[in-house]
């Protein structure tokens, strides 16, 4: 059993740890026993979309916003799976309420099913859904914070797909790209990549959104390329205008990100984790990322009150 399979749940008798609970197609089971099948559509070619969602004293953060994304992957990849928003949440639901959990991490999956091995996709779908879960701490203004200490940044030999090869805003289970970039952090143990594009031009990290601040303007790679739209990115992106920063959504380089005056990472399990260096060179956790850091805990600290 995996670390990510067992729960700290304290239980009188000295054994501390309970096996995590995952929802397989309609179906509560142990973690130890959940399968999908090895002809499965989302095994073998990653046909599959997913989101990886925040849940915070048992509410779902920003649910409407991963479910318009998980849809808008549907659609690129022509997966008319035909379950509803509704019924999707409430596998989450259940697979919380299974586990006793008020605040996970949570990764909801879709795939095509179980078709003939060949490529080519026959138009009736009979979809695979799975909703695993990982325990987290407390969130918001009291909570604890996901990671240890700013984040070390490092660019990467390894290239984001032309948005004509692979569209970005398909959020899918082909995560090759991002693998073969964290592979390269190998050598430094840096905590996540830099990517750029084809043309040299500054992506996004290989599970995160990548935010700098320049002059006192938030900076953060255009969507017109090739980089996800993140949905904590877009919260990101709202609190900095509720506050009047400045924000430039545009083409930038590696040296304008190893220059800037602060950096940040965004992503749902990460929230806002400030970078310390970028190549080696030295970022300071400043105002703008301590502010925007600050008005997002008391977003999520929403959450716990209206729960």
């Amino acid at each position: 059993m995996s670390e990510n399979e067992t729960s700290e749940t304290p239980d009188g008798d000295g054994d501390s740890r309970q096996e995590l609970v995952y929802h397989v197609d309609g179906e509560l089971v142990p973690a130890s026993v959940a399968t999908v099948n090895v002809r499965d559509r989302g095994f073998m070619y990653g046909d599959a979309a997913f989101e990886t969602l925040r849940v915070y004293g048992g509410r779902i953060f920003e649910w409407a916003a991963h479910a318009d994304r998980l849809a808008g992957t549907c659609e690129v990849l022509r997966l008319d799976h035909g379950r509803s928003d509704e019924d999707l949440r409430a596998r989450i639901e259940a697979t919380l309420d299974a586990n006793d959990l008020d605040d996970a991490s949570v990764k909801l999956s879709i795939t095509r099913g179980v078709q003939p091995g060949k490529l080519t996709p026959p138009p009736d779908v009979d979809p695979t859904v799975v909703v695993t879960l990982s325990p987290l701490g407390r969130g918001g203004v009291d909570g604890d914070k996901p990671w240890n200490g700013p984040a070390t940044l490092q660019t990467v030999k390894t290239r984001r797909p032309s948005d004509r090869a692979l569209p970005s805003k398909a959020k899918t289970h082909n995560y090759l790209n991002g693998i073969l970039a964290l592979l390269e952090l190998r050598v430094t143990g840096a905590d996540e990549a830099l990517i750029l594009d084809d043309e040299g031009y500054v992506a996004e990290g290989a599970t995160s959104n990548v935010f700098f601040v320049d002059g006192g303007r938030l900076c953060t790679p255009t969507l017109d390329g090739p980089v996800l739209a993140g949905v904590t990115r877009d919260v990101v992106l709202e609190l900095a205008e509720s506050e009047g920063i400045p924000v430039r959504e545009g083409s930038f380089t590696p040296d304008d990100v190893r220059q800037a005056d602060e950096v940040f990472v965004t992503s749902s399990t990460r929230e806002i984790r400030p970078v310390g260096t970028v190549d080696g060179i030295d970022v300071e956790t400043g105002p703008v990322t301590k502010l925007l850091s600050r008005l997002y805990e008391r977003r999520v600290e929403k959450l716990y009150e209206s729960a």
